[in-house]
């Protein structure tokens, strides 16, 4: 039976070219004062590094509360290894560490000052609290236009002359920090095997946030 995560990239594929075709990633990496290969380079290597989860720390869990939802549950038999009351919690290289990465790089290179990267990720983080919500037995979910209209509405509202880069760090950002930091203390509820922080890769809710803001804002 294929890998699932290498079923997740090829899947990741077919959207990025449909999305090139469009021309949206280009204009996102354009707002961002990337020229398209390296817009295409980073999409590339977070696309492989979506692939790869960095364990961190265990700690011990109980079954979820709520039973699992059925298609959840069908979803699980087949990806997921059984629970058996440990939760490893591990950090995604494409869903966290490389856009944590390049946020980093819009701060010191956007333009924007730091007080308004800082407040852009303060309110989108707890927009993405607030939005979240424990799913038993996967993780922690969130409707995915929540973030990235929140994202790019305090991008244009703080600083609209670098509203693209204030939409990418507080959207990306904001996502890890509230539906994802903030939410460690529910993940020994729900009784999944691994809990990892930027979620199932690139094209969990950071890629899509971070995107989608940009393009927005």
């Amino acid at each position: 039976m294929p890998n699932p995560g290498f079923l997740l990239a090829m899947l990741g594929l077919v959207v990025l070219f449909t999305l090139i075709q469009i021309g949206a990633l280009q204009i996102a990496f354009e707002k961002l004062g990337l020229a398209p290969e390296s817009g295409m380079t980073l999409l590339f290597v977070s696309l492989m590094g979506s692939l790869v989860n960095v364990p961190l720390f265990r700690m011990q869990a109980e079954e979820p509360d709520q039973p699992v939802p059925e298609p959840i549950r069908r979803i699980l038999a087949h990806r997921q290894q059984p629970f058996e009351g440990v939760t490893t919690v591990a950090v995604n290289l494409g869903g966290c560490l490389l856009p944590v990465t390049f946020a980093a790089y819009l701060v010191l290179n956007a333009g924007a000052p730091l007080g308004n990267h800082l407040l852009a990720v303060a309110l989108v983080s707890t927009v993405a609290y607030v939005a979240s919500r424990p799913i038993p037995g996967l993780g922690i979910g969130m409707p995915i236009l929540v973030a990235p209209l929140a994202a790019a509405g305090v991008g244009l509202l703080i600083d609209p002359e670098h509203s693209a880069a204030l939409a990418y760090v507080g959207g990306t950002i904001g996502v890890l920090i509230g539906a994802d930091l903030l939410r460690l203390k529910d993940v020994r509820k729900l009784g999944s095997p691994v809990a990892s922080i930027g979620g199932a890769g690139t094209f969990d809710g950071i890629f899509v946030t971070g995107i989608i803001a940009v393009l927005l804002a």
